[in-house]
């Protein structure tokens, strides 16, 4: 995890906030940083973790993983981590290969018509459903990136039943948090995807927005951060809070500076 990035949200792996929608919205620019992030604070926090992994295979996050101090491989052996990795798993949808005895493909949807994400939900309940032997904080559910599922075919309409359903359970029922990457382009011809981006936006708690820079690329300035928190519903008088900084990416690290403020320019 990067710790500039958590002073920035106030947040620490000792006491991880309950309850939470965080939406990750990246624009002309690769924002997946910010899942290896809560990735690893959250492991580190001691939550329980469901890792939708539809865009990378396990080996790519257990590396980044590894940079951030964390073991993914650990986390899985001891139940912490429960993690889908979607190349595989629509790799044996499409070539038929057999699933353990008792077992459905989450991913089973797209050998039909893509209008029903039961088996993945119910994989994402069944992965976070607390038993008598957890001693964990609470659940979580990450999903890198959100956009996939359009890509393979799925309705609208049912991805926003599936983050519905996802925040009834997680963030209702178990007290747990959600974080959800959307790529999206404010001009874009793929409507859905912004409808989502849009519907999203309107449900989340804190919106993390990652913009490339309007300049073009930049070898000390890598994108445009903006943090959104959105005030409670039931105080009028609490309004939504944005604060933007600039970053820079390096190996093992993120440095987040006010904007015009990079030490390249100084």
């Amino acid at each position: 995890m990067f710790v500039q990035l958590n002073e920035l949200l106030n947040a620490s792996p000792e006491r991880p906030e309950e309850g939470k929608l965080t939406l990750l919205r990246d624009t002309k620019t690769d924002g997946s940083f910010l899942v290896h992030h809560f990735l690893s604070f959250y492991l580190k926090a001691g939550c329980k973790v469901c890792f939708l992994a539809l865009l990378q295979s396990f080996s790519h996050y257990n590396i980044v993983a590894q940079k951030l101090g964390v073991s993914l491989a650990a986390a899985k052996e001891r139940g912490q981590l429960v993690f889908l990795e979607g190349l595989k798993s629509c790799f044996d949808v499409l070539f038929g290969e057999e699933q353990p005895l008792g077992q459905t493909n989450p991913l089973q949807f797209i050998s039909g018509d893509g209008s029903n994400l039961k088996t993945m939900y119910e994989f994402v309940r069944t992965s976070l459903m607390p038993s008598g032997s957890d001693s964990w904080k609470c659940p979580v559910l990450l999903v890198d990136d959100l956009s996939v599922l359009l890509s393979l075919g799925v309705r609208l309409v049912d991805v926003l039943d599936f983050i519905h359903y996802c925040r009834v359970t997680v963030c209702s029922h178990l007290k747990g948090n959600i974080v959800v990457l959307v790529h999206s382009s404010e001009d874009s011809e793929d409507e859905e995807n912004e409808l989502v981006v849009n519907s999203l936006c309107h449900q989340s708690n804190l919106i993390l927005w990652v913009e490339g820079l309007a300049t073009g690329f930049c070898k000390d300035v890598h994108g445009q951060l903006k943090i959104i928190q959105k005030g409670s519903s039931e105080l009028k008088a609490e309004r939504n809070r944005l604060q933007i900084y600039q970053y820079k990416i390096q190996d093992k690290n993120v440095t987040f500076f006010a904007k015009g403020m990079s030490a390249a320019v100084l």
